[in-house]
């Protein structure tokens, strides 16, 4: 039992980490900065200054530059999961008479997701030029006055700021209707690729979903056939005992070690990725950005801007709770058949 009991506090670990990460993303005092300031202080003077300095390009580089690290390792982990589905979990699902349509699933949602990985990395998310501002950009979404306010320049590009749109520090560049950058796709989610955003989210769901259903499958199956449900041991008193849940989950470790691992990563991926898929596709039916969710739950009820001294009379009502809503169709048909710059008279 004792690899078990590793194993759960391996689990349990990587659950706080995640739980941690997901509550103080986007704060710039977390734990993880004092932690880490502090483990710098003791180690720094124990550390030659050209392994500080490379460390500190190293993250400077991977965390705030465009940077393919993520990508590879994404295709690292993608291609580990489906060498060890293809070249054991497939053998064994052949043994128990599984179609080869319900096989060929992950490799078809495979194809489909490359697609919109693609598609993820290399479409432009929306950028701000002075082009697309003079063609009508500005127009494409109104300003709520309340997170958005017209006249108000970018301090990096120099240019007017379209409502909705974000200077990516990562990037370099305004981008519009800015949700954030993801450095899987080594990307920014904007208008223009929000939509195969979700579809790649989706897909890989689906993806982890389906393999871990056909490897419990598997399992099952395994477990059915050699009879080790009914079976029984003896423990150490001599008495002879049922083999119960524990001993049997022991036993599938020891005899699948690669493919438990596998489906734990899995489910793990499904259930982190399930949660995240789904809070971005709840934005898109309300028509709000992960950019604006975050804003809005500190900016306060002024109608103007906060360094303004008077309230203007013609705000726009801010009774409702989502501002850009249109009604779920409308909101769904915005993100995928993004506005295009119109040009109109300015008011």
């Amino acid at each position: 039992m004792d690899f078990l009991t590793l194993f759960a506090v391996y689990v349990a670990v990587v659950l706080t980490c995640i739980v941690l990460v997901c509550k103080y993303s986007g704060q710039r005092q977390t734990p993880f900065t004092v932690i880490f300031n502090c483990i710098g202080k003791v180690v720094s003077p124990l550390t030659p200054r050209w392994l500080r300095d490379f460390s500190q390009r190293s993250l400077h580089r991977l965390f705030h530059q465009r940077s393919n690290m993520f990508i590879y390792l994404h295709i690292l982990l993608e291609g580990a999961v489906y060498a060890e589905f293809s070249f054991e979990v497939f053998g064994f699902c052949r043994e128990m008479d599984t179609t080869l349509v319900s096989l060929s699933v992950p490799y078809i949602l495979l194809a489909v997701k490359s697609i919109f990985f693609f598609l993820c990395i290399k479409r432009d998310p929306g950028t701000v030029t002075k082009t697309k501002i003079s063609a009508g950009q500005l127009h494409n979404y109104p300003y709520d006055r309340r997170l958005f306010h017209p006249g108000v320049s970018c301090p990096t590009c120099g240019l007017i700021k379209p409502a909705r749109s974000k200077h990516c520090r990562v990037c370099d560049r305004c981008v519009q209707r800015f949700d954030h950058h993801c450095v899987w796709v080594n990307n920014c989610i904007g208008a223009q690729n929000t939509r195969y955003f979700l579809l790649y989210m989706f897909s890989v769901c689906a993806m982890a979903g389906d393999i871990a259903i056909l490897t419990i499958d598997m399992l099952l199956h395994v477990l059915l056939r050699s009879g080790l449900l009914q079976a029984s041991y003896i423990d150490e008193l001599g008495q002879q005992q049922p083999a119960g849940p524990l001993f049997i989950i022991q036993h599938l470790f020891l005899t699948f070690p690669r493919i438990i691992f596998m489906l734990g990563f899995l489910v793990l991926v499904f259930f982190l990725l399930a949660g995240y898929a789904l809070f971005h596709f709840y934005l898109a039916l309300v028509n709000q950005t992960s950019n604006e969710w975050y804003k809005s739950r500190a900016s306060t009820c002024q109608h103007c801007h906060p360094t303004a001294d008077h309230f203007c009379s013609s705000a726009p009502d801010h009774s409702r709770r989502y501002y850009y809503s249109q009604g779920l169709f409308r909101n769904l048909g915005e993100i995928f058949f993004p506005p295009q710059p119109v040009r109109k008279k300015d008011c």
